[in-house]
């Protein structure tokens, strides 16, 4: 009886031993097993774009519309998908649609030899140089500099695109109740799917009809910068819960504002960290750059974009947590959260595409540098429809890109599905 006890304790010893084996991620390398790629079992290659590809033609440039040939897409400001064959795409208006120069090499006797433009970089930022805003800025605003019409045209600043990527919708009719449109998106609870945008510049938000015919509501006082009530100082990003919304106030603001559904004040929280150094203080804030909720534990994710870190309160503004993206140069942009309540986050300074889980723990991360398909430069917004593709707006880049998930990618590896309560 003896023998058979311990022959059956060597068993289970050996099953316990091959079992730590198993999981041990070298050995599970060795084997061919990896666990820390997008897509495993793939011999070779490398995840520039992570879990998906690229579609490397969405969407049609504005060029393609009849008396736009000479123009381009400004800054990508922001993108939201209501469905897989309607996205929002919202823009800094036009810029002139300059073709990359050819690159040349120029040498003069001894020295280096000098190549212009660096093939592997952008040589455009969308972003910076002749702004595409509209004429006559407003105290507290970036200074607009070119001509219009010539340096920049304001117009199509919002346009919906379809699945294919061609321009369904142009909404060239708020062209001039734009000052510097930053966000774009739809309450999910909402079955009339309005259309909300965060215009910084204006220190407002706007309310729509989901086919642009109609303003319905705005909140804040467009032109009106202030810290109360009824005034924002360039808000930036808005999340959505059942009941509340939340808004990230902002630029120059340090704290967010919750409203009901209807667009009632009913609190807020967050104050002015100290200027020039690494604020760690909970609840203090410089640049309060995106916000998440976590609906199943009713908690609000804010970018404390500054700081180089996230902090995370309960719907009352309570500090619960926080941690931190990173040393410098980490320059998170933006915060998403989807139904699996993983925080995704996007550096412009890394060019990385950042996935945390609920204790701060890094998940997965991927991206590129570059003004090629697949690649990122400045990614302002982070967008995904209910098939699963993911779209982003890059302010450098000027433009928006849609990624389709590849074939056999691990769904921990991919931004999850947004709720969609009141509409599929």
């Amino acid at each position: 009886m003896r023998g058979r006890v311990q022959s059956v304790a060597l068993g289970v010893s050996a099953v316990i031993v091959i079992a730590a084996i198993a999981s041990d991620p070298a050995t599970a390398q060795r084997r061919g097993q990896n666990d820390f790629t997008a897509v495993t079992g793939v011999k070779g290659g490398q995840e520039m774009f992570g879990p998906y590809d690229v579609d490397a033609d969405w969407p049609r440039d504005i060029s393609t519309l009849p008396g736009h040939q000479d123009w381009t897409w400004g800054a990508g400001q922001s993108v939201f998908a209501e469905s897989p064959d309607k996205i929002f795409v919202l823009f800094r208006g036009e810029l002139p649609n300059v073709p990359r120069p050819q690159a040349f090499v120029k040498y003069d006797g001894d020295g280096p030899g000098i190549s212009f433009p660096t093939a592997q970089v952008p040589w455009r930022n969308a972003s910076v140089g002749m702004r595409s805003s509209l004429p006559g800025a407003l105290d507290g605003d970036d200074n607009d500099r070119g001509v219009h019409g010539l340096d920049h045209r304001w117009e199509h600043c919002l346009v919906v695109v379809n699945g294919e990527g061609e321009i369904i919708e142009e909404w060239t009719q708020w062209d001039s109740l734009f000052r510097r449109p930053h966000f774009v998106a739809i309450d999910p609870w909402d079955p009339e799917k309005h259309v909300w945008v965060v215009d910084d510049y204006r220190h407002a938000i706007f309310k729509f009809t989901n086919d642009g015919s109609e303003l319905v509501q705005t909140i804040g006082i467009p032109n009106e910068r202030g810290n109360d009530e009824s005034h924002f100082y360039r808000p930036t990003f808005l999340a959505f819960t059942e009941e509340f919304m939340f808004v990230a106030d902002g630029y120059a603001n340090t704290r967010v504002v919750k409203f009901d559904k209807d667009g009632n004040f009913l609190l807020t929280w967050g104050q002015p960290g100290e200027r020039g150094g690494q604020e760690t203080r909970p609840g203090y804030m410089n640049n309060v750059h995106g916000v998440a909720v976590n609906i199943d534990d009713e908690l609000v994710y804010v970018n404390d974009r500054a700081n180089n870190r996230v902090q995370v309160f309960d719907y009352d503004g309570n500090y619960q947590d926080e941690w931190s993206f990173g040393p410098e140069p980490t320059d998170i942009h933006l915060l998403y959260m989807g139904e699996d309540n993983v925080l995704w986050a996007a550096d412009r300074a890394t060019s990385k595409i950042l996935g945390y889980n609920q204790n701060g723990e890094l998940i997965y991360s991927w991206g590129i540098f570059g003004d090629f398909p697949g690649a990122f430069f400045g990614v302002h917004a982070m967008s995904v429809d209910q098939d699963g593709n993911f779209y982003v707006a890059e302010v450098g880049g000027g433009r928006v890109q849609k990624f389709t998930p590849r074939a056999g990618a691990r769904p921990e590896t991919m931004l999850g599905k947004p709720h969609y309560a009141a509409w599929q």
